[in-house]
């Protein structure tokens, strides 16, 4: 069998992404008659039916649905290869970038870059916050090269390691009981509200994993606030904790105390990427963080870490 067309594949994710035949052909600049035909020809080559047309919209079938999910990533990959041979023909350094989500603070992006900078100050590298649930799409579209994370999984078209993990203290207001604590216990957190950002959504189902191990069911406060260090929710909510990981002490005028836990979960900064793109500068950082992986990436299980939460 020829290989697959990547141009009539291009347009076969399109129709799918589309809210109709006629709109996928207008974002293509093609009649809607030639998409058609892309489409069957594509049909014929893999001897399938991508599509079920026995209503009036097009509906995938279990064989247009398995090539849509590995075409999204064949695709990106196939982008991300084109940028990277085109900038290898332009005048200087095009940056390596990678995007961080809120619940990774960036001086904890920082950390995974801090060895090759180290060894290499010329490294051009941008570092940028993304939001929440984009790190899959961002990756797809090419425009990082690299995301860091907090979330336990990994998507299956993407490849994936943890990078670093922290250990998880507990933020609180200087009039809360647990303020005056040299430590505290899972068990003395039960006692009290738990704020979370609405904008992490990569940390707060881990947050609450980590409480119904301990053995309650928390009472989830949801911060609005946004932009801000995580332990600042408590000003607002002095009644709460929040999870963090900033270091044990006294922080912002003394009004906020950071905790130390009694057997304290490490929380990880998953790294992500494109399988099958180019290593650049990937390989060394993941090598100098000591978290490169020698097999093609499973999802480990992951916990949640810089917790701006």
């Amino acid at each position: 069998m020829r290989d697959l067309d990547l141009r009539r594949l291009r347009m076969f994710v399109t129709v799918v992404e589309s809210p109709s035949l006629r709109i996928a052909a207008e974002e293509l600049a093609i009649s809607q008659q030639s998409l058609s035909v892309a489409i069957r020809e594509l049909e014929a080559q893999l001897g399938v039916d991508l599509f079920s047309r026995s209503k009036r919209s097009l509906v995938l079938t279990k064989a247009g649905e398995a090539l849509y999910e590995g075409a999204v990533p064949l695709l990106a990959v196939g982008t991300s290869l084109t940028t990277e041979v085109r900038k290898l023909d332009t005048d200087g350094d095009v940056p390596y970038s990678i995007g961080h989500t809120p619940a990774v603070a960036p001086s904890e992006a920082f950390e995974v870059i801090e060895g090759p900078i180290l060894a290499d100050p010329t490294l051009a590298i941008t570092v940028r916050p993304i939001a929440p649930d984009s790190a899959r799409e961002e990756l797809l579209a090419g425009t990082i090269d690299l995301a860091l994370t907090r979330s336990a999984t990994v998507p299956s078209d993407l490849a994936g390691v943890v990078a670093f993990r922290h250990e998880l203290r507990l933020a609180v207001h200087a009039r809360h009981p647990l303020a005056s604590a040299p430590t505290c216990s899972m068990s003395d957190v039960s006692r009290h509200p738990i704020v979370v950002s609405e904008l992490e959504t990569d940390c707060t189902p881990m947050i609450v994993s980590y409480c119904r191990d301990a053995g309650f069911e928390p009472t989830i406060i949801v911060s609005k606030l946004h932009g801000i260090p995580p332990h600042m929710a408590v000003l607002v909510h002095q009644d709460a904790c929040t999870f963090v990981t900033n270091q044990a002490g006294w922080v912002y005028h003394d009004q906020i105390r950071v905790v130390s836990l009694t057997a304290p979960p490490q929380v990880p900064v998953m790294a992500m990427w494109l399988p099958s793109s180019p290593p650049k500068l990937r390989n060394r950082i993941l090598d100098l963080a000591g978290t490169r992986p020698t097999e093609p990436p499973a999802s480990p299980p992951c916990r949640c870490e810089s917790l701006s939460v």
